[in-house]
């Protein structure tokens, strides 16, 4: 027969429903003449050596496993076939998504954490779930990636069972430690409300509240006594803060007789048979390990996996509400369906249909006011709206976001996790950003300032721009500068302070706005949609935000840096009215042309390594030069340096003043521009020279 290994994080002695069941599986298992190995995750190596000799890998849970993502990356690239028993939400950080039932509860997931497990999912050749209750909730954040599943009911030992005709009314009893996820506060107010009733916990009490005269606290008992208990309770309580998966106790009480003082998060009670039918509940409960060995033996029997899912066939794909950088956002999603679809429209607003045809090789660009009489020709249409979902979810065919407020990531990643549900062989990983084709003019080299956004409230003074456009016509005489003017923007030129040749002014639609940004070398911008246009093109940004933080709404080019005004500068947490009603506006005030200097230089010396490059000076450093050293300044660090002879003087006063040869550099005097350069006070920056 077959060698098949379960992996679990905790020793099977704990008398919890998981490994109560993880004995009786490997039980079975053996009596079924299977050899059966079993690791506790102490030793990756180990586990690895373990997993190539298996058959099939029977995952349970991993979250208290020190090398967790380690093992399920292996798992999922290697070889040999695995079925995912699922006990809780591992994927979750709390392992109880509390998220979906505290709506307080924010950011409780790692990011990394839950995309491998939707990868883990998608390939296992099975997903074990608790209850009905307990795999819904994974398909709401999964959807088809976790299709291939066996829901199994608790493996109660219905033999053991004790129910007794006599039913104590007097006496409530609880099992494990009075905590908050499974409902002891709710069990201690319902004790406090029924003083004539004794109350019994066998655990300890970990609720930082005063009990009720009638609890008392018990050690904890075998799975034996609490059958003979249960068999012996009229009432049992169980109402849990978090959505739980099973609830074995549960249905040990139900079975027993007990009445439920229950509530809708508990997965047994998410089972057909409840609460009518004990007998067909004792027929599943007692065939589910059956069920599992027929499964899992399937499986040993079948050498692949089962082929692709079926394409998603002719679809249509909206993105009807949202600024112009939120389409941006959703691309790399719109390619991630494309590649399960044997054809696939995408509707946007009639303005944008030739920009977009233009961009999207393999994608048929459609006006969504045409499109929507002629939705019958589809085999699904999905709608993007916007994330997060501003307008809710009244549009027709919208997609809900299932990560939102949950794991914290950029826009593009939440659209593709959305994208990801729709089919199981979607992978959500981001694997290239939304890039459109560039092409640099060599022979007229520049760069690209958009002042304006769609909301002008969100905008970097005007002024400041007009100042940063003239120093860099003294950094780069040589590169034109391109500024996106739309029809609402304020007008820069009349902020200039003297004649700039080199400016021309981009006014027309998308095409032009696409044209420009092309051949651009590098792109400063405000938190609007033409900074995600450049993000598009791939090119090297400076991003300008105030009122808004960049978080999930960031530039996405691979080379960018964002400057948030409002961090350390204003505490007030801002929406629309705040925005509307702020005089001051310090966020975007505070922001000075050389720090914005400071951000383009950070920009532009990672994203051209191979451009001849002069060593130029941080303009937010300042030097205090002494006939003996020289004392830098950059925020709050400080650097001294010491002349050692004449000549460190004059190089570093001549450093410090003017831009200098990067290959100049030798000897003592090149570590220490080393030193300079780590610090962000000196930065390699590429000259442009055509």
């Amino acid at each position: 027969m077959s060698t098949v290994l379960f992996l679990h994080d905790t020793g099977l002695a704990t008398p919890r429903g998981a490994e109560l069941t993880i004995k009786q599986l490997i039980r079975l298992g053996e009596e079924r003449g299977h050899t059966v190995l079993l690791d506790y995750l102490k030793d990756l190596e180990d586990t690895k050596s373990h997993i190539q000799k298996a058959d099939l890998v029977i995952l349970n849970s991993t979250s208290r496993c020190t090398f967790e993502l380690e093992l399920v990356q292996h798992l999922v690239e290697n070889e040999t076939p695995y079925v995912k028993v699922e006990y809780d939400y591992n994927f979750c950080i709390r392992r109880n998504i509390l998220c979906t039932v505290d709506r307080n509860v924010r950011s409780c997931c790692h990011p990394d954490k839950f995309h491998w497990f939707r990868k883990l999912f998608a390939n296992a050749r099975l997903n074990v779930f608790q209850s009905p209750k307990h795999f819904q909730s994974h398909y709401e954040f999964y959807g088809e990636a976790v299709t291939s599943k066996l829901i199994m009911p608790p493996t109660v030992e219905v033999s053991l069972l004790n129910p007794s005709e006599e039913k104590q009314d007097h006496t409530i009893p609880f099992f494990g430690d009075l905590n908050y996820l499974k409902g002891g506060h709710e069990f201690v107010t319902y004790a406090e409300e029924h003083p004539e009733t004794r109350f019994t916990v066998y655990g300890r009490n970990r609720l930082r509240r005063e009990m009720p005269q009638n609890m008392s606290f018990h050690d904890p008992v075998s799975n034996e006594e609490v059958l003979d208990i249960l068999g012996k309770t009229k009432r049992f309580f169980c109402k849990p803060v978090w959505p739980e998966p099973s609830g074995r106790l549960a249905a040990e009480a139900f079975l027993s007789g007990c009445e439920m003082i229950a509530n809708d998060r508990v997965g047994t009670f998410s089972f057909d048979f409840y609460p009518n039918d004990k007998e067909q509940a004792k027929k599943e409960m007692e065939q589910a390990p059956e069920v599992f060995w027929k499964s899992v033996e399937g499986i040993l029997t079948t050498s692949e996996a089962s082929s692709k899912a079926p394409s998603l066939g002719n679809v249509l794909v909206y993105k009807s509400y949202g600024g112009l950088g939120d389409i941006f956002f959703a691309i790399p999603a719109i390619y991630k369906i494309k590649e399960v679809s044997g054809s696939l429209h995408f509707a946007v607003a009639p303005r944008l249909v030739d920009f977009f045809a233009k961009h999207l090789p393999g994608i048929k660009v459609v006006n969504e006011k045409e499109v929507r009489e002629q939705e019958d020709g589809y085999d699904h249409i999905y709608e993007f709206g916007n994330y997060p979902a501003f307008r809710g979810y009244h549009l027709p065919h919208a997609l809900k976001y299932p990560t939102h407020k949950k794991v914290k990531q950029h826009a593009i990643q939440h659209y593709i996790d959305t994208a990801a549900k729709l089919h199981k062989d979607i992978d959500n990983h981001l694997e290239r950003y939304p890039y459109f084709k560039s092409k640099k003019d060599s022979t007229n080299p520049y760069f690209v300032v958009h002042h304006g956004a769609g909301f002008l409230l969100k905008i970097w003074p005007t002024d400041k721009f007009a100042a940063l456009i003239e120093r860099l016509a003294t950094i780069y005489p040589h590169l034109d500068c391109k500024v996106i003017m739309g029809p609402d923007d304020p007008d820069l030129a009349q902020y200039f302070t003297k004649e700039l040749p080199h400016v021309s002014f981009v006014t027309g639609g998308m095409l032009d706005v696409g044209e420009a940004m092309a051949g651009a070398l590098f792109h400063i911008g405000n938190d609007a949609g033409i900074t995600h246009v450049a993000g598009a093109f791939n090119v090297p940004s400076v991003g300008i935000y105030g009122p808004t933080g960049p978080g999930s709404w960031g530039s996405f080019a691979e080379h960018n840096e964002l400057i948030w005004g409002k961090k350390g500068v204003c505490a007030i947490r801002c929406n629309y009215d705040v925005i509307l009603n702020c005089d001051h506006k310090i966020c975007l005030n505070s922001v000075t042309v050389d720090r914005v200097l400071e951000a383009l230089y950070k920009v532009l010396q990672r994203a051209y390594p191979e451009q001849e490059e002069l060593l130029r000076v941080n303009p937010q450093a300042t030097f205090d030069f002494t006939e003996n050293d020289c004392l830098v300044t950059l925020g709050e660090n400080e650097l001294l340096l010491e002349y050692h002879n004449a000549d460190m003087k004059q190089h570093i006063e001549s450093l410090f003043t003017q831009p200098a040869s990067v290959n100049a550099m030798e000897g003592d005097f090149a570590l220490v521009v080393d030193v300079l350069k780590q610090q962000h006070i000196l930065f390699e920056v590429p000259t442009f020279q055509r």
